[in-house]
């Protein structure tokens, strides 16, 4: 009860903050971010696919054993839950989807990078922006297993495991990270591990997202040590999640906006 309290606290506060296009005054964020509104608008169409598989997942009743190594859900249980649960509380809504699918796309996309499959709802979106190699990490057997069932996800590199374990590994491999989204633990610890991580990656062009960043206090203080860190130029508060940039020209910057 408490987390929700905070939530709402939370809400109130960005929607009173959050600044609208036209109050933009760098021509370069005012660009970038008409570019995402323009995307999610113009590209409804094409995600009736992947829509399609939301919609398989929300009208089943099966259940699956959740191993959950982060904060949990708040609203579908614990270790079983019904699959319709899950798609219906633990995974993006679509327009989200698609702000990852086209931030993914502003950046060279040859190594992207999911921690939190869930269901393989935005693996679909981010595999589609996809120019390189994508790998996607997730604790849950169970869940891992639905993901792969998605038969447009072929080509998709699924590890399982927890990523404390898994992102080392996988990150000793890789020469940089283009893209990432960080939507798994929902916890400070976990957060501030998997930017820990990541940042030894990152290069200018690289943008990171962060999942529910208001989602508790703990996350909120998560994110705003993260986009205060002097490699962050630009922060972006979507309040459902938190963009990072790292080649913003103008100085340092944090802003408000909505979807």
């Amino acid at each position: 009860m408490k987390d929700f309290l905070f939530a709402a606290k939370a809400y109130l506060s960005y929607f009173l903050n959050n600044e609208d296009l036209y109050s933009l005054q760098s021509s370069w964020i005012y660009s970038h971010y008409k570019g995402l509104l323009s995307y999610i608008s113009s590209h409804q169409v094409e995600t009736q696919e992947f829509e399609n598989t939301r919609v398989q997942f929300l009208t089943s009743n099966e259940i699956i054993e959740v191993q959950d190594f982060g904060a949990g859900s708040k609203k579908a249980g614990k270790s079983y839950r019904r699959i319709c649960d899950v798609a219906k509380y633990s995974t993006s809504k679509s327009k989200y989807c698609l702000a990852y699918e086209y931030l993914c796309s502003s950046t060279p996309a040859e190594y992207v990078l999911e921690l939190g499959t869930c269901l393989g709802i935005s693996t679909q979106y981010l595999n589609r922006a996809t120019q390189g190699n994508i790998f996607t990490i997730e604790g849950s057997q169970e869940l891992l297993r639905l993901a792969k069932s998605i038969p447009n996800l072929k080509g998709t590199n699924f590890i399982e495991g927890k990523i404390q374990d898994k992102l080392p590994e996988l990150l000793e491999q890789l020469p940089a990270i283009d893209f990432a989204l960080i939507d798994a633990h929902h916890t400070y610890q976990g957060t501030i591990f998997a930017w820990n991580q990541l940042q030894l990656k990152i290069h200018p062009k690289t943008i990171l997202v962060i999942g529910d960043i208001h989602w508790s206090r703990e996350m909120e203080y998560a994110w705003n040590e993260i986009k205060n860190n002097p490699l962050v130029t630009l922060s972006i508060d979507f309040f459902e999640c938190g963009v990072l940039y790292f080649d913003y020209p103008g100085s340092k910057t944090n802003l408000i906006l909505s979807l």
